[in-house]
């Protein structure tokens, strides 16, 4: 049976929304079914309905990304970042005017179904609407910092860890070239997701996340200069140190450039620790510290093979939902294997824990990568480091 279905990314651009886009074409390309990119999540609807654009202009079709030469079709959106259909984390700032407007452009789409690509706060909202409007929808997770939960893994997450573990391997060579210690600042949010990983593939020393370090303290940053100095006492003379945007300042507070805040603490109290009578502080007045926020280049680049393939199989899952028309659901990654489970138990859990300022799915404490880190000698901030 032919259909319409939508497709839409919504909140921030991440690796791999262009080949989830590629893929859902391909798929619907073989069902018969047409397709319809709405630009810039949920504003396209309010575009279609205010009639500044017209239902044609947002057809999908495996030929219309030509490019000349010998690439023909659509397959070269596997390898570009971004989203062609562009990405927007705007909701309806509780105007029901706005959500009746967006409602009334899915409706005047004529659309059958729709797949909102997202993380926690996109699907949220589009939840809301959904529910309002009485769409049908299939939702694929996709953030680089994988805190969507009941998903061991969301499109883009893996490029990020890529991303992040290329810098410190090129970090590591200017601080050992210039006897420093540099801290890192990724992204993440309130998960420590991506800085734990990246931090444990590119060699860090020290590795901060909120789920561990709630605050920074003056604890804390003794422990981190004590790991420096015995880094230091056993002949190497750099560090590295990855710390998650999340982590809060002394009064438990964000704070903007965390990395460069921790960087002056950690100037601050190192000079004063080397004037103590222990000697494991006593080199400590010769270090060098120089902080450096990763930023939006955690974003970019061309999708890696692993994230291609999620997008690919989550984008399988979810034309073969809609032609079950089994809607309501999120597309999962869990153990080793694509399911499913109801967008009515993801979003009421993404609610609560949004309500109790608490991330929606949080790097595990006791988890295996904890574990890891740990038996490599990282520095995690819970515990003392031994003297």
């Amino acid at each position: 049976m032919s259909k319409r279905i939508g497709i839409l990314t919504s909140g921030g651009d991440c690796p791999g929304l262009n080949a989830i886009i590629r893929a859902v074409v391909k798929c619907s390309s073989q069902k018969g079914w047409d397709v319809y990119g709405i630009p810039y999540g949920t504003q396209g609807f309010l575009r279609l309905a205010n009639g500044n654009c017209h239902s044609q202009d947002f057809e999908l079709r495996e030929h219309c990304y030509d490019l000349p030469g010998l690439l023909h079709g659509i397959d070269i959106l596997q390898f570009l970042s971004g989203s062609i259909l562009g990405s927007l984390s705007k909701g309806t700032s509780g105007d029901q005017a706005i959500a009746d407007t967006i409602i009334r452009g899915y409706q005047d789409l004529k659309l059958d179904a729709l797949i909102a690509v997202g993380g926690d706060g996109s699907l949220d909202i589009i939840y809301d609407l959904a529910q309002q409007g009485r769409w049908n929808i299939v939702a694929i997770p996709k953030t680089i910092d994988n805190d969507v939960p009941f998903t061991e893994r969301s499109v883009g997450f893996d490029t990020a860890v890529d991303k992040v573990t290329s810098a410190l391997y090129d970090l590591t060579f200017t601080a050992a070239s210039h006897d420093r210690t540099i801290i890192i600042e990724v992204m993440g949010r309130n998960a420590g997701h991506l800085a734990l990983s990246s931090g444990i593939a590119g060699g860090a020393d020290v590795i901060l996340i909120p789920e561990l370090v709630p605050k920074i303290d003056e604890d804390l940053i003794t422990n981190i200069c004590l790991r420096i100095a015995q880094l230091r006492q056993s002949g190497r003379k750099f560090a590295l140190v990855v710390i998650a945007e999340g982590v809060r300042n002394h009064a438990g507070e964000r704070q903007k450039a965390i990395a460069e805040y921790l960087t002056t603490q950690i100037n601050e109290t190192s000079q004063k620790l080397s004037f103590t009578e222990k000697l494991e502080f006593c080199d400590l007045h010769k270090i060098e510290t120089r902080s450096l926020i990763l930023g939006h280049i955690q974003r970019s680049g061309t999708p890696s093979s692993y994230d291609r393939l999620l997008a690919a199989t989550f984008a399988k899952k979810a034309a073969d939902l809609i032609a079950e028309e089994n809607y309501n659901q999120l597309v999962v990654w869990q153990n080793g294997e694509v399911q499913i489970q109801s967008l009515d138990k993801v979003v009421s859990h993404i609610k609560k824990r949004h309500q109790l300022g608490i991330c929606p799915n949080p790097v595990d404490a006791n988890g295996f990568l904890v574990q890891t880190a740990g038996s490599l000698g990282i520095y995690l901030g819970e515990n003392p480091i031994p003297h």
